[in-house]
């Protein structure tokens, strides 16, 4: 499966737990990390929770496992590794202080339109 399809059915699975300012980078051509990277915010440590659940049950069904999952212990920021897609979870206010938009500005946008529930594009 392709890492677009990948991080499209991610950013559907933060969509269908109310994730807020969900985008997704396309970062294949400045890293080796990941060919995607998708950002959310959370508003709970509980959603923090249910979002990486949601994500890691939407992997499975597209034959995709998480290679490594890392958070903080407060359930403040997550980060989930599915090797060409990296999904970070954040509460609001550990985005704006890892501000990761900012690090990799050169990143190109992805259009969601369509993809996600319209309040959230």
């Amino acid at each position: 499966m392709e890492s677009y399809q990948i991080a499209v059915a991610l950013a559907r699975a933060l969509d269908g737990k109310k994730g807020q300012d969900i985008r997704v980078l396309r970062t294949e051509e400045l890293t080796t990390l990941a060919d995607y990277f998708v950002l959310c915010t959370a508003t709970s440590n509980t959603q923090v929770k249910a979002m990486s659940d949601a994500c890691e049950e939407a992997a499975e069904k597209l034959g995709e496992r998480a290679h490594h999952i890392e958070g903080h212990r407060d359930g403040t920021w997550l980060l989930m590794d599915f090797s060409s897609v990296v999904v970070h979870v954040f509460t609001d206010e550990a985005r704006k202080f890892y501000d990761l938009e900012r690090l990799w500005g050169d990143a190109q946008e992805m259009e969601l339109a369509g993809v996600l529930r319209p309040e959230e594009r």
